[in-house]
């Protein structure tokens, strides 16, 4: 079953010279996939992210998650389409530094109104997979960055989500933090069934996918998927990368 396909998307930006961000990208994501999105900068993954999250509007074209598109519903069902069926993970954490750990993770919860008893229930389950229960109380900004990170991951997911969009997660940590943080989207991924697209230049981040679609100027440029091996998907990451011409930054000379 797809959780999520897109059709024919098509992105302008309006201007003095219109801008093509995303040019008749067609794809599905089934249900407890774990799907990588990468390309050069200014491919427009980050577009086609946004056009997804209900962030930004399409030109052209259709979104389906769950069957439903998104674009069609009124501001307040859209609002309450992304808080139920969305989870986000982003670069920034995105975290409220007047609020605890534990304040921030049930979020999604308060907004709509679950009762005490099952905010803490659901709480106890996220903190214990993620490892966080020892820093619940702490505010945002006594904890390390890898722990910020965790914490909107919990965030994420304590709704129990359709599907699970991240943005560069790993792009403000160290590489200890990055491999902690993909092994626990795996987690996710493989014991909670949960579905995950993830925009990334990290080929390391990108290794822990099913499969990884790659877009150039805003157009599907080629898909490639891990199989039994991570190591061979790695280096056909790079491959790949080196291909569509990043800059030498994009590309990681690590070795897994």
């Amino acid at each position: 079953m797809s959780i999520l396909e897109v059709k024919h998307l098509e992105k302008i930006y309006e201007g003095k010279v219109a801008y093509k961000a995303l040019n008749n990208i067609h794809f599905s994501v089934e249900k407890g996939e774990f799907v990588g999105i990468m390309g050069p900068s200014g491919s427009g993954k980050t577009t086609l992210l946004n056009v997804i999250a209900t962030i930004d509007r399409p030109t052209a074209g259709e979104i389906f998650i769950n069957g439903k598109n998104p674009h069609t519903l009124s501001r307040k069902e859209m609002a309450l389409f992304r808080r139920h069926e969305l989870g986000f993970v982003f670069q920034h954490f995105n975290l409220l530094d007047t609020l605890t750990v534990e304040e921030n993770i049930v979020l999604p919860l308060t907004l709509d109104g679950v009762s005490v008893r099952e905010m803490k229930k659901r709480l106890e389950v996220v903190s214990e997979k993620l490892g966080i229960q020892s820093i619940l109380k702490k505010r945002t900004y006594e904890i390390s960055g890898g722990q910020q990170q965790r914490t909107a991951i919990a965030r994420a997911i304590i709704h129990k989500p359709s599907l699970i969009l991240a943005d560069e997660p790993t792009g403000n940590l160290d590489s200890k933090s990055s491999k902690d943080v993909m092994e626990l989207m795996t987690k996710i991924n493989e014991q909670d069934g949960a579905t995950c697209l993830m925009v990334t230049h990290d080929a390391v981040a990108a290794s822990y996918c099913h499969r990884v679609i790659f877009i150039k100027d805003g157009q599907l440029y080629n898909e490639i998927y891990r199989g039994d091996n991570r190591q061979t998907f790695f280096q056909k990451i790079i491959d790949m990368l080196s291909l569509l011409g990043g800059d030498s930054r994009e590309l990681s000379t690590v070795r897994l």
